[in-house]
């Protein structure tokens, strides 16, 4: 067994608690080490005779809830050899089924009255939430309850993330093996450090997050860990906030006769204060010789591509070239127009009528004709093409820049951090090109000192005068069925008064690679023709709709003899900038698309939205593609169609949306409800969070003060060298995969 002086991770757990548990572990958790095992930190506690709230359970989530047996029925089924058991259990405020094929036995056990732990994957039939055969443990008398609970943790019953398989229980006992024959380490954090915060040591923080007397010692236990986290990232980001500084950047100084400045005295409306205001800021950060890393966020349409236009201006202005990269074909040819019609003349460099100090606008997208795609590689190179556009071609090896001076990457969120970091590189030698980096999507303060702690961050709140209002509605159609034909008729009725409308579906449909086969996932959604509840896995759960079929339908149906356009990924490059064009000029009555519309796309007469299947969409992405309308006059609508059950937290979700359009209060409430330790890259790189305990909601002020002292610990002490226990952390919490996705970011 581990002694002290060495890691919490280092055992490997088949060492403490045998092969088969250990295998186990892995195989369901990824939990391979000791160290892994203790930082799986219980996700909540309960005091012996509480029962667990129901109501916060999502839909094919892995759950452990404590519920009292209401009433338990047996029945045979129809069409199928067999019985089924069906335990109704509840917390006195809902209740939720759980349901067993072929053990009659259960009738005998699960009797009313009862309570225990009962843990399994959530899932829906009927509108009631249930569980397909569920694990439990019962407890059946007060001295069962005091014996169960001294098993998980004395007073407390840490209730722990689990699996299928492996219910919160087991993994209790696993942790509680462990602890029984663990030395304890080192303590990573200095004694005075942790003298002047007061906090605990570690492995005294270890063993009561896992086994506390009271709430008081969780609640210590905590603070310590959100520390070593916290610590851990701050400390990683001030080392690459001073090795960025070490690197030189061209200076590119504002001048008073260039484009930039002709740009200014042109433009047909004021700008916002704040474009005013994070302009200043940009302009200052181009003129310096250390590479400018800014974060601009802001509302969608409080005019971002203004504030990055008149930013490349100025690189222009001192010789040098600009790079835009979008994240599909579609939004960079948006942007290559957008920019065009905004410049005028000051963007027809070699054209009749082009400006005596114009620039060019190249656009350079993998899929453009082999003739087309030669002639902007060329503008490129030259420094013909003061501003290039494009996608994920900008950054192959192929394309090369005379003087890259500044990068602009538009709603870097949907990009890998390994293609921003191969754009930088477009600088060439050892200049680093000033990156501006702008989202629609607001980040909240935390967020932004964790995992973009090397960017200066800029918010635009302030829309332009003119956008119209964007009302939200949920269409609940699992539960009011005829609200899907109300939504047809409010689109024909749109068109009729002259408006255009989106249709936006999860995925594209025909199989998606027209392989003949349906892709299903599990949920419970089917029913079978006699009423049975679905097989003992849980049922199906249907395939999100797709943008062939809806088209197809629509087009058949409720939408008939309207004129409809499809737009999505795999179209080519010429066909997308077609249906687009189109639409635009008002050739197309609604489009029914993909997420390829997210951002970006701007057409003024576009008044409705209609979402299919909502619930598949994150807040953030439901905020963007509303966005779309209400971009003109005429007062915006945006319909979440769902069949997301009233009370689940997916449902909440929905209504959350609908209730607001402050984008900065959305991303609070998408941070609250997804989960939080993904922001380490978990979601790109598909491997743990190294954030287990600390909450980027609720946890600001540790954050801060982390920082504060992150940066006063790596100004004496670049390498950590002095701090071998702090570099220990960093390491535990950072891991390469995560050090490397920080620094590209």
């Amino acid at each position: 067994m581990a002694t002290a002086g060495t890691t919490v991770g280092g055992t490997a757990l088949d060492r403490v608690l045998g092969a088969k548990t250990a295998k186990a572990l892995d195989s369901a958790l990824g939990l391979s080490t000791v160290g892994d095992l203790l930082r799986h930190y219980p996700r909540r506690y309960a005091e012996r005779g509480e029962l667990t709230a129901i109501a916060g359970l999502e839909i094919d989530e892995h759950a452990t809830v404590l519920a009292q047996v209401e009433r338990v029925s047996k029945r045979s089924m129809k069409s199928r050899r067999g019985t089924i058991v069906e335990a109704r259990i509840t917390d006195g405020h809902r209740s939720l089924i759980c349901t067993f094929f072929n053990q009659a036995w259960r009738e005998r056990e699960l009797l009313p009255g009862r309570r225990g732990m009962f843990a399994g994957k959530v899932t829906a039939y009927r509108n009631q939430l249930q569980l397909a055969h569920p694990e439990y443990q019962l407890f059946t008398e007060d001295a069962d309850v005091s014996s169960a609970a001294e098993e998980f943790a004395g007073a407390l019953i840490p209730v722990y993330p689990s699996a299928q398989g492996l219910p919160s229980w087991s993994i209790a006992q696993c942790v509680r093996q462990v602890l029984d024959v663990w030395d304890g380490e080192d303590d990573p954090l200095p004694a005075e450090l942790r003298e002047r915060l007061g906090l605990t040591g570690l492995e005294a923080a270890l063993r009561k997050i896992h086994r506390p007397k009271d709430f008081g010692e969780v609640g210590a236990a905590q603070e310590r860990l959100k520390w070593d986290e916290a610590l851990a990232v701050q400390l990683a980001l001030a080392r690459l906030r001073g090795t960025a500084q070490s690197h030189p950047a061209p200076v590119c100084r504002r001048r008073d006769d260039g484009l930039l400045a002709a740009f200014d005295r042109r433009l047909p409306f004021e700008l916002t204060g704040g474009q005013r205001e994070i302009g200043e800021h940009i302009a200052e950060d181009l003129a310096v010789e250390h590479p400018m890393n800014r974060l601009v966020q802001g509302e969608v349409g409080s005019g971002k591509t203004v504030v990055a236009l008149r930013a490349m201006l100025q690189v222009v202005d001192a010789g040098r070239q600009a790079a835009m990269l979008a994240p599909t074909e579609v939004l960079a040819a948006q942007h290559a127009r957008s920019l065009a019609e905004l410049l005028g003349d000051l963007g027809m460099a070699g054209e009749l009528g082009g400006a005596e100090n114009a620039t060019r606008i190249t656009l350079l997208t993998g899929s453009l004709p082999a003739a087309q795609r030669r002639k902007a590689l060329l503008e490129a190179a030259s420094g013909e093409a003061g501003i290039v556009v494009g996608t994920h071609a900008l950054i192959q090896d192929r394309v090369s820049f005379a003087d890259l001076g500044m990068v602009v990457v538009d709603e870097q969120h949907r990009f890998g951090v390994e293609q921003r970091d191969a754009l930088r590189a477009r600088g060439g030698g050892e200049v680093a090109p000033h990156v501006l980096v702008m989202t629609a999507t607001p980040i909240p303060r935390t967020v932004a000192m964790t995992v973009y702690g090397d960017l200066e961050t800029s918010a635009l709140r302030e829309l332009p005068q003119g956008r119209s209002p964007i009302s939200t509605n949920v269409v609940p159609v699992a539960e009011k069925p005829s609200w899907l034909d109300r939504v047809w008729q409010r689109i024909r009725e749109e068109v009729s008064a002259g408006h255009q409308v989106y249709v936006v579906c999860p995925r594209i449909g025909d199989d998606e690679e027209n392989s003949g086969k349906k892709k299903r996932t599990k949920s419970s959604t089917v029913d079978d023709s006699d009423g049975e509840p679905p097989p003992e896995d849980g049922g199906e759960r249907r395939p999100p709709v797709a943008v062939l079929d809806v088209a197809e339908q629509l087009a058949a149906g409720p939408l008939a003899g309207l004129r409809l356009g499809v737009l999505h990924g795999r179209l080519p490059a010429d066909d997308k900038d077609a249906v687009m064009r189109g639409f635009a000029a008002g050739e197309v009555d609604v489009l029914v698309a993909t997420t390829v519309v997210e951002v970006g796309v701007n057409v003024p007469n576009a008044t409705v939205m209609v979402i299919m299947d909502a619930d598949r969409f994150g807040v953030s992405q439901l905020h963007q593609l509303r966005g779309r309308v209400g971009r003109g006059s005429a007062p915006g609508l945006c319909l979440l169609v769902s069949e997301a059950m009233a009370g689940t937290t997916t449902r909440d979700r929905l209504d959350a949306v609908a209730s607001t359009t402050d984008g900065f209060e959305l991303a609070r409430l998408d941070l609250e409800l997804r989960r939080e330790g993904d922001i380490l890259g978990a979601a790109q790189s598909g491997r743990k969070s190294g954030l287990k305990m600390l909450s980027l909601l609720r946890d600001e002020e540790v954050i801060a003060q982390a920082r504060e002292e992150a940066e006063a610990v790596v100004t004496a002490d670049p390498e950590l060298r002095a701090h071998p226990g702090l570099a220990r952390m960093v390491a535990e919490v950072v891991d390469d995969d995560r050090a490397e996705y920080l620094e590209k970011s």
